[in-house]
């Protein structure tokens, strides 16, 4: 997670807030192959619109194309359009399902959409393909939150740590599985520790998490020192993320609530996170609707 948050703004919205990033694949030499560069270039170059004209000529001149439809699909994903890259990401993979990222890619795609079983499947299909990126894995660790498999949760961000070791939002993702899982008590005394990650808030999330700090405590640290609004709203955004998570752990659903609904539609940013709190306000109220 850390390493994602720490990326350019402007690469951020690149790739879309996933994990790898567009890779484009050797495939088959054709014909029209340059076209199917310039489009790769032009969506390097943020010209999404031209990129799109580009691949959809490239796509009704070579309608076999797996690397054609990845990149479409990346460039729909590049805005936020998941439902739109789903059939070519489905059309890169049926093309070709050796291409591991892709179904990765796809797996963010249907986490963003709020379809985590779909997600978790081809997480772990990826992972099959590429059984070396586990521990890298976050995301597929907050899908298993989301799923009510906390114990499986808890063990990727454990293997995580491995890989990633100054990051309190492991230790906190780490945590809520715990305390879902085998309660509050058990969470703390299992706190992965963390002391360098630092990115305001974070250092007193993990006091929050050890029961050294108060929520108001974080929500302090992220207003502290007068930051410029774009820094303001980041560490609201992750401040409220966090306590609206730690509230969901510690049993507190209304508090939960309002804390991620202020993260997820009054502190927007382009990161994966802020996917992540979008989608967990939408299962809420999914599940207050279902109620």
């Amino acid at each position: 997670m850390i390493v994602l948050m720490r990326l350019p703004v402007l690469l951020l919205l690149a790739v879309s807030i996933v994990v790898p990033a567009y890779r484009a694949d050797a495939e088959p030499a054709d014909p029209d192959r340059p076209a199917l560069l310039e489009a790769e270039q032009a969506f390097a170059q943020g010209r999404t619109e031209q990129a799109l004209g580009l691949v959809g000529d490239y796509l009704a001149a070579s309608p076999q194309s797996s690397r054609g439809y990845f990149l479409r699909a990346a460039i729909y994903d590049a805005g936020r359009d998941y439902a739109r890259s789903l059939p070519d990401y489905d059309r890169a993979i049926g093309l070709d399902p050796t291409r591991a990222v892709a179904y990765h890619r796809r797996g963010v795609a249907h986490f963003m959409l709020a379809k985590i079983p779909e997600a978790l499947a081809d997480f772990d299909r990826y992972l099959e393909l590429k059984p070396d990126e586990k521990p890298h894995h976050w995301q597929r660790g907050i899908a298993l939150y989301y799923a009510g498999r906390y114990e499986e949760g808890a063990r990727q961000f454990e293997l995580h740590r491995t890989v990633n070791r100054d990051d309190v939002e492991n230790a906190a993702w780490h945590f809520a599985c715990i305390a879902r899982w085998k309660g509050v008590d058990a969470a703390r005394k299992d706190l992965i520790p963390v002391t360098g990650d630092d990115r305001i808030p974070m250092a007193r999330v993990q006091e929050m998490l050890a029961g050294k700090a108060t929520p108001d405590d974080v929500l302090s640290a992220a207003a502290a020192n007068h930051p410029d609004a774009a820094a303001l709203n980041r560490q609201l955004f992750y401040a409220h993320l966090y306590v609206g998570l730690y509230y969901e752990a510690i049993g507190r659903p209304d508090l939960a609530a309002e804390h991620l609904t202020t993260a997820a539609e009054k502190h927007p940013i382009p990161d994966y996170m802020h996917g992540v709190a979008s989608v967990h306000v939408r299962l809420l109220k999914a599940a207050k609707k279902a109620r």
